[in-house]
């Protein structure tokens, strides 16, 4: 546990920060001191990455004050570096093919006589793994070291600077269960050492083992900092939704046949890193949501599912045959479709018309041969228009002028024209403003209404409760739970998601 000391490194009075009258940050109110991890907890939105900025000297605040070890943080990157602030980001920003010692020197070389003095960058570099007790070679490629190494690389880096305050932002994210625990150790360690540690995460549980404290907030506010030692889990995720714990109003529970053949079974899946023991059916006329936080292996396991990744183990059954070879053009011809989680760069071809996007997974329903009928595509491309209720001037417009919106529905309406049994949906929200969400959220109602098996992906967790009929919590790439009709709730589905309590 932290040693912690008196000494207030880190005081934060009244800071505000807004953008185009976007309240992101106000009045907030923050005293960390010397050698305290300190976890950030909040949803997407809450404030917490405006903090960050702020405390890093990115970003300038309209109001308030930041002092670093009693001094004013009254400039930019370069003021803050020098009172003691280091920041690790949540995406690495290692150059692979350095050695580990270069990375933790980088921009900062030792020189003799106008030549890097590699030996010194090696000394100075083991120094600091041995300091924290970590057996990485300073002479390794980063590019050779497993995720998890490259991660403590950039902490390290870090603490080569000697830093007075270091933030982490989600720094397991992208970690399997096995390697999280060598990383929190790291971050004790350096508390030990008298450091301020600001810890950001969604993960209570991994929290409540590296952090004895908690700033909460929510919608650009600190709401609270808790002991987590005196505080439940419920009461910690209550801070962090407030009013969104009141439910906004359920869809009317639907009677789904789960005594029928599964539309899609996943039995055992695991796939590379992140998707280590999955298990899960889905029947016809059913939406199911899988719940899990950045890195928990949701997106990642329908990538598996839909061909895109391979399988290591387990099977996928559809419509109740298993699949021997699950691959892309296999699984489409089955009747799966997927909608990846980033629209703009894996999903749309933004210069083609939204009658060509609409078309792109079968154009052989539009097409004699290598033919494309352009009569055919532009009369399915008008009944998928119509159906799905997509707002654009003329069939060919080109997609990229449409909403965010308007170009999911055309991303789901393609797999419509495909004839697709089983919609894989990840991110089908991202992006897109509220009446376009409520929109996306009637539609995939629909589709399951006409006996399409769905499953939901969103990191908005709060989304599950108003689309699902039920809900399977994945954790570490592994099934923890399951939720069915009145006990999704929003904290129920949050709570889930952050603990294994």
């Amino acid at each position: 546990m932290q040693t912690q000391t008196d000494t207030v490194v880190a005081d934060v009075r009244g800071l505000t920060k807004h953008y185009a009258g976007v309240k992101a940050l106000t009045d907030a109110d923050v005293t960390i001191r010397g050698g305290e991890v300190r976890a950030l907890l909040g949803r997407n939105g809450a404030g917490k990455s405006t903090l960050i900025r702020l405390l890093a000297g990115v970003e300038t605040a309209d109001r308030g004050t930041v002092q670093i070890a009693g001094q004013p943080l009254d400039g930019g990157v370069r003021r803050a570096a020098e009172l003691g602030v280091e920041t690790v980001h949540q995406e690495l920003s290692l150059v692979p093919q350095m050695t580990v010692a270069e990375n933790m020197f980088l921009g900062a070389w030792p020189m003799t006589g106008g030549r890097v003095d590699f030996a010194a960058m090696r000394r100075g570099a083991a120094e600091v793994l041995s300091e924290l007790d970590l057996a990485i070679d300073p002479d390794a490629l980063v590019e050779d070291l497993p995720i998890a190494e490259q991660q403590l690389v950039e902490i390290c880096r870090a603490v080569r600077r000697a830093p007075r305050l270091l933030i982490l932002d989600e720094p397991t994210s992208a970690l399997a269960a096995g390697e999280v625990a060598v990383v929190l150790a790291t971050v004790r360690r350096v508390a030990e050492t008298g450091v301020a540690v600001i810890y950001v995460s969604h993960r209570l549980d991994e929290i409540r083992q590296v952090a004895t404290s908690a700033t909460v907030m929510r919608d650009g506010r600190v709401i609270e900092t808790v002991d987590l030692e005196d505080v439940s889990t419920r009461r910690v995720v209550e801070l962090m939704l407030g009013d969104a714990v009141q439910e906004q109003d359920r869809p009317a529970t639907r009677s789904v046949d789960r005594d029928a053949t599964p539309r899609l079974s996943v039995r055992n899946l695991a796939a590379g890193r992140k998707v280590e023991d999955v298990s899960f059916d889905v029947y016809p006329g059913e939406v199911v949501g899988l719940a899990g936080l950045m890195g928990s292996g949701r997106s990642e396991t329908l990538r598996a599912i839909a061909g895109f990744d391979p399988i290591d183990s387990g099977e996928v059954w559809v419509d109740g045959t298993p699949i021997t070879s699950v691959t892309p053009r296999g699984m489409k011809s089955l009747g799966i479709g997927m909608t990846p989680e980033d629209r703009k760069s894996s999903a749309i071809v933004p210069l083609l018309g939204v009658d060509e996007n609409l078309a792109l997974a079968d154009y052989r329903q539009v097409s004699d041969g290598p033919t494309i009928r352009w009569e055919r595509l532009r009369a399915a491309a008008a009944r998928l228009i119509d159906r799905l209720s997509i707002a654009t001037a003329r069939s060919t417009t080109p997609i990229v002028n449409l909403s965010g919106g308007n170009q999911q529905k055309a991303v789901i309406g393609r797999w419509l024209h495909a004839g697709s049994r089983v919609l894989l949906l990840d991110e089908p929200t991202r992006g897109v403003d509220v009446q376009a969400k409520e929109e996306i959220y009637r539609l995939i109602r629909e589709l399951a209404d006409d006996g399409a098996a769905v499953v939901f992906v969103s990191g908005e967790l709060e989304e599950l409760p108003l689309v699902c009929d039920r809900v399977v919590v994945v954790r570490h790439g592994r099934v923890t739970g399951e939720m069915v009709g009145e006990q999704i709730t929003t904290d129920a589905v949050v709570a889930a998601a952050m603990t294994t309590d």
